[in-house]
C-alpha cells in the first residue's frame, strides 16, 4: 500500500540536470536523511547505509529514457 508519492517533472538543460543529480548525490553521501519540499510541505526520509540501485535505459524510436531507482 502506497502511503505517499511525490513526482515532479521539469524541462531543463543537460547541464542543469547534471547539477541537480550532483546536488542529490552530495546530499545522499553526507546525510542519513533526505529532505523534500513540495507544495509548502517538507518531508524527511531516512536512508540506511545500504541501498539497492537499479539503472534502466529504454531506447524507443523517438524517445530515450534513463531511470535511476534507489530502494531500501
Amino acid at each position: 500500500m502506497e502511503i505517499l508519492e511525490i513526482e515532479k517533472k521539469e524541462t531543463m538543460s543537460r547541464e542543469e540536470a547534471a547539477a541537480r543529480l550532483r546536488e542529490f548525490a552530495d546530499k545522499l553521501a553526507r546525510n542519513n536523511d533526505l529532505e523534500f519540499e513540495r507544495g509548502g510541505m517538507q518531508f524527511k526520509v531516512h536512508v540506511p547505509d545500504e541501498i539497492h540501485v537499479k539503472v534502466e535505459l529504454e531506447l524507443e524510436t523517438e524517445e530515450r529514457e534513463l531511470e535511476i531507482e534507489l530502494t531500501w
